[in-house]
């Protein structure tokens, strides 16, 4: 889905429109989406080269996407990389990765447990604690993440140090900004600006990532440092402070709307529909309000960027609210990587299909416009195949949704 914000500025020519990219984060499966996503893009506005763009900034799994464009890789070598794992041996990226358990992590917190059952057993029987009491300074034994972060710094050391790349921010020919949280401070941390950007891309990328409960916080010159996103979803002030003239913004997780699937099941060609969110458990119930608290920051900062950045077009692409695939993804198989990765590529092309009008006026403003040959070209494909609908009837009636919004929008433009 599209949402765009601040009028379009005077015309330029071709190419010298200043863009940036801002890619929020989403962990595996919003690496998958946004490189499914940026594909599309890429194919779609031919005058813009998401490997040469004036400015990237990435939170959490965006981080690792941002690392990567900004080191020269294309759309399409990345998705080789992590979605068909058929590139170059030191471009492919193993999704065991971001499964290996954190050991050590695990064994300080287990050899501190009979320290702390001492202290707790003391203060119960002698300091007048409450069991209650005694009971929650156990917990600091409990490890503060599930899986290590080493393996993924390593995988994403060993991407930025062949020939032609680079680990060192400061030797990048383009702004790269990927955004942390200082855990102690509650406060961002943009590795990538002055005073900032002597740390290794690779070990940014490890703490923007750094998820708390999933990866213990990441340590960097003393201090510790976990998900950018507890401080905003997207970080795209980064660039807009750069003046820039358009930012393009990716934002894989929505929260999933589940009171249209009658309309949906067309659109998606008969893929599970959710009548109701309970009915999922916790796990979906958790997931939804994840979903929900991060994009409801996303909403009021895109609403700000009118009258703090007034001279930047800013444009957001993410799935739609009512879309299924991307709310129940397992994204840790293989199979899974590559059909997400085909969904978001053609699901990016219909939202883009759907509102052409609006984003061809936003992007004639820049010198930029879309290639309608390219959206239009039924049997173009990420991966070689594609899911096909299950009658004409389906085709048809979605390409006619894709008509109707694209009016919808045009009208009151």
């Amino acid at each position: 889905m599209l949402t765009s914000t601040n009028p379009t500025p005077p015309s330029r020519r071709a190419g010298t429109a200043r863009v940036g990219l801002a890619l929020a984060g989403g962990g595996p499966l919003g690496a998958i989406y946004e490189i499914g996503a940026l594909c599309a893009l890429q194919e779609a506005l031919p005058d813009v080269d998401f490997s040469d763009l004036s400015g990237y900034v990435g939170v959490s799994a965006g981080s690792f996407v941002a690392a990567a464009l900004a080191n020269g890789m294309t759309p399409r070598q990345l998705c080789a990389a992590f979605i068909e794992n058929n590139a170059r041996s030191e471009d492919l990226v193993q999704p065991s990765v971001f499964m290996r358990p954190a050991v050590g992590e695990l064994a300080r917190r287990v050899a501190a447990l009979p320290g702390l059952t001492l202290q707790a057993a003391y203060r119960y029987a002698f300091k007048g604690d409450s069991l209650l009491s005694a009971l929650e300074r156990l917990g600091r034994a409990l490890p503060t993440g599930v899986f290590s972060h080493a393996a993924l710094e390593a995988q994403v050391r060993r991407l930025l140090t062949v020939p032609g790349r680079s680990n060192d921010f400061r030797r990048l020919g383009h702004r790269l900004v990927l955004v942390a949280t200082d855990l102690d401070r509650g406060s961002s941390a943009p590795f990538g600006l002055p005073g900032w950007d002597h740390v290794p891309i690779s070990q940014a990328v490890a703490a923007s990532a750094a998820l708390p409960g999933l990866f213990p916080p990441v340590e960097i010159d003393g201090r510790w440092y976990v998900d950018g996103a507890l401080k905003k979803t997207l970080h795209a002030t980064v660039l807009l402070d750069m003046g820039l003239d358009l930012v393009l913004c990716l934002n894989p997780l929505v929260p999933f709307d589940a009171s249209h699937p009658a309309r949906h099941r067309v659109l998606a060609g008969g893929e599970e529909v959710i009548p109701r969110l309970i009915d999922g458990g916790l796990p979906v119930v958790l997931s939804q309000t994840f979903r929900t608290l991060i994009h409801s920051r996303l909403e009021l900062g895109m609403k700000g960027y009118d009258t703090s950045h007034p001279g930047t077009d800013v444009l957001l692409f993410e799935p739609d609210h009512r879309d299924p695939a991307m709310f129940l993804a397992n994204t840790f198989g293989y199979s899974q990587r590559r059909r997400l990765a085909e969904h978001a590529y053609q699901r990016t092309r219909a939202d883009l299909r759907s509102r052409r009008g609006l984003l061809q006026a936003r992007l004639r403003g820049h010198g930029l416009a879309l290639d309608n040959a390219v959206l239009d070209d039924t049997e173009r494909t990420l991966l070689g195949h594609r899911s096909a609908l299950r009658s004409r009837m389906a085709r048809t009636l979605r390409r006619l949704d894709e008509v109707l919004d694209d009016l919808e929008q045009a009208l009151p433009a």
